[in-house]
């Protein structure tokens, strides 16, 4: 389940980085913004769902699952292929992620 809501919230952050980027950047109108804050606050809700005791660690493993949809946004919003570096990149970010996630914790 933690997957799921880390790629709703990444989905969310970037679509709400997006929208100020498509504002600032392409020179988009201002009415990009309101959904993009939305966006925003959907993001750190969703973060917030994730079931761990340490909000830090579930922000540490959330930057592995970021940076994959990025390149996935990448890919198919901004119609940018990935090469070969940036999916090595991910794997090793998705790896990473998936070891603070699955880690046991105990005494």
């Amino acid at each position: 389940m933690n997957y799921i809501l880390y790629i709703a919230a990444a989905l969310a952050e970037i679509a709400g980085c997006f929208s100020v980027w498509a504002w600032w950047r392409l020179e988009k109108s201002a009415l990009w913004l309101p959904p993009g804050l939305v966006s925003l606050i959907l993001f750190a809700w969703l973060l917030a769902l994730v079931d761990t005791a340490a909000a830090g660690r579930a922000y540490a493993a959330y930057g592995g699952i970021y940076i994959a949809a990025s390149l996935t946004w990448l890919w198919l919003v901004e119609g940018v292929r990935p090469n070969r570096w940036d999916l090595a990149g991910a794997a090793f970010c998705l790896i990473g992620a998936s070891i603070i996630l699955l880690a046991p914790r105990g005494a």
